[in-house]
């Protein structure tokens, strides 16, 4: 994810798409780096036909913007498989100077966790099982390899047995004598160049005979383990290292914590920080959500500094911005709306002014500082101008925003009054939408007085396919406010032809008696001239509700 997001608001209309991408450019033009336009919610048809006449890719899709595990994670993963052996698994610890090392199966999940602190105490033996020092849990060919020896002779050299390991280096009486003591079938015995202490080994038929110090062995010798089907290994160590490296051939699958905690990578770095302090454990695999190990988090990695900043457009208050913008640094707003809730912890560039979309302010920065304006952008500023304007037929029309559009049909080539017909007329929520979707694709949620409530806006070509899907409209306006708990769910339905617009209200009777618009029927409301949400029905809506008595 890219250092700066430049990101509309959720549900976001023609304008919102239209001016992020704008405004990134504009940033990039004038030196920021790592700026990237983004939008926290779909596109629609009128925003995919924009897009697509200007040839420009839409935003990337961002749902939240809150640092995430995948943020701080090690990603380069240092892992062993469970046939690895714990003198392996402990020299990669050593070299990368790590406590804790997954174990990962061949799909990529983790299998479990080796720690230090349980290897050490694998390999020191408290008094009480002093006998566990002398255990070797391994294949002869893994002995082997783990020895860095040569296998001479071996009978079934891939089976894993659990051994006794017996070190030759005793007269010959006292060896006889031990002998006895463990089941021959069981016993390694570790020798130097002792070949008294050798051939009796074989002639018992113990189960390994390790000659130490890389020492040459007598051909008879090597004929006579064969004849008793006695393993024979060569080990280049001495005996003491012999013996310790004997105990590391033991796979890591032996000794894993099969306990341990995972977490995914989108998971909230917030949420799983108590967790993870709470734990033993010094790291955590982290996994994709197909359970594959994608990192490492340790407890450390929380120390990190998540180094994600936003540039907000068209809208200025935290209830209508992506997920965990309160979570990030904001470094500008650029806006054309009220003044909502929203504190920064720090001075920041906040533009707001009275034009009748956002795309007429980010064109305005070109101009203002002389940057280049490439054509596809002037197009998508045009679009997204005319769309919130109507094509400069809304109240919400300025002077500058007409001054602006001029320019915009200069360099983009494109004429705002065929391109606005065109517009309009490329997707009908009301026709290509289930009446859920329809009233969320352009929603906004507001605060006023204590009483949270949305705006949501359709524009249509006509009220015909309103009036065909009345009644589902109206039952999925009223679904949408139950599920949010909003005081009062509202739609505003405009025909952009006839500049008018019906009002669908979902609430409470004490607010629908406050509306003083004709009604037409039951919580829909006819309001001739009022096409703007944001100049003429937001302020209507917050006038009524200051009637309503709490």
């Amino acid at each position: 994810m890219s250092d700066i997001l430049v990101i509309g608001h959720r549900n976001p209309d023609t304008d919102a798409i239209c001016s992020a991408i704008g405004y990134a450019e504009f940033k990039r033009r004038t030196g920021m780096r790592n700026v990237e336009a983004a939008r926290c919610g779909d596109t629609n048809d009128r925003i995919d036909f924009v897009l697509k006449s200007f040839l420009v890719p839409p935003p990337r899709f961002v749902s939240d913007v809150s640092p995430k595990v995948r943020d701080v994670m090690q990603t380069n993963v240092i892992a062993v498989p469970p046939a690895a052996s714990v003198s392996e698994a402990l020299g990669i610890m050593d070299e990368r100077n790590i406590r804790v090392l997954p174990v990962l199966n061949e799909d990529r999940s983790c299998r479990g966790l080796l720690s230090l602190f349980k290897l050490s105490k694998f390999f020191f033996a408290p008094g009480n099982r002093l006998f566990d020092s002398r255990r070797v849990v391994a294949s002869m060919r893994h002995l082997a390899r783990t020895l860095e020896g040569k296998l001479l002779f071996s009978v079934d050299p891939d089976r894993e047995e659990d051994l006794v390991m017996m070190i030759g280096a005793m007269s010959l009486e006292a060896f006889a004598e031990r002998l006895d003591t463990y089941p021959r079938d069981k016993l390694v015995v570790v020798v130097g160049d002792r070949w008294d202490i050798q051939n009796l080994a074989i002639r018992e038929r113990v189960r390994l005979v390790i000659v130490t110090g890389g020492l040459h062995i007598e051909p008879k010798t090597i004929e006579s383990a064969k004849k008793n089907e006695v393993s024979l290994i060569v080990s280049p160590h001495d005996t003491a290292t012999t013996a310790m490296l004997c105990r590391g051939a033991i796979s890591v699958s032996h000794m894993l914590h099969e306990h341990f905690l995972t977490f995914r990578e989108d998971e909230s770095l917030t949420d799983v920080q108590a967790v993870a302090t709470a734990s033993a454990f010094q790291a955590f695999p982290v996994v994709d959500r197909t359970g594959r190990t994608v990192g490492i988090l340790s407890k450390s990695d929380f120390l990190k500094k998540v180094d994600r900043k936003l540039i907000l457009v068209d809208h200025n208050e935290l209830s209508q911005a992506v997920a965990g913008a309160d979570k990030v640094e904001i470094l500008e707003i650029i806006d054309h709306h009220r003044i909502g809730a929203l504190t920064t912890q720090q001075p920041i560039l906040f533009r707001n002014e009275p034009v009748g979309s956002t795309s007429t302010i980010v064109a305005d920065c070109f101009f203002r500082y002389g940057v280049e304006l490439p054509p596809s952008i002037a197009g998508l500023l045009l679009a997204g101008l005319v769309s919130d304007t109507l094509n400069l037929t809304s109240p919400t029309t300025t002077a500058r925003d007409a001054e602006i559009l001029g320019r915009l049909e200069k360099i983009s080539g494109v004429n705002a009054t065929e391109f606005t017909e065109k517009l309009f007329a490329s997707g009908s929520l009301l026709t290509t939408k289930p009446a859920t979707q329809a009233i969320t694709t352009d929603c906004k949620e507001y605060v006023e007085n204590g009483r949270t409530f949305s705006v949501a806006q359709i524009e249509e070509l006509g009220f015909d396919q309103f009036w065909k899907r009345k009644a589902e409209v109206l039952t999925a306006l009223d679904a949408y406010r139950e599920q949010r708990g909003y005081y009062m769910a509202t739609l505003l339905v405009t025909d952009v032809v006839l500049q008018g617009s019906l009002l669908l209200v979902a609430g409470e009777k004490t607010f629908l008696d406050k509306v003083d618009y004709p009604k037409l029927e039951p919580g829909i409301f006819q309001l001739d001239g009022v096409v703007s949400r944001k100049k003429q029905l937001l302020p209507y809506l917050t006038h009524c509700l200051a009637q309503v008595k709490n």
